[in-house]
C-alpha cells in the first residue's frame, strides 16, 4: 500500500530502508563516543552535565 506521496507505508519497506547505511556530515563543537546502557524499557547515555540544555545529535554506528 502507498500513501499519497507514492511511498510504500507497510512495515517491511520500512525496515528494509533503516537498515541501510547511510553517510552523515555533521558539525559541532565536541564529539563523545559511548556505549548505550541498557534502562528499563529503553537505552541510556550519560552525557557531561555541561552539555545540559544544549541540542545534540545521536547517531547509532552498529
Amino acid at each position: 500500500m502507498t500513501d499519497k506521496n507514492g511511498v510504500e507505508n507497510n512495515r517491511d519497506s520500512i525496515e528494509r530502508v533503516y537498515k541501510e547505511k547511510v553517510k552523515f556530515e555533521i558539525y559541532g563543537e565536541e564529539m563523545i563516543e559511548k556505549r548505550v546502557k541498557s534502562s528499563g524499557n529503553s537505552g541510556r547515555v550519560y552525557l557531561p552535565p555541561n552539555w545540559v540544555n544544549h541540542h545534540v545529535k545521536i547517531i547509532r554506528i552498529d
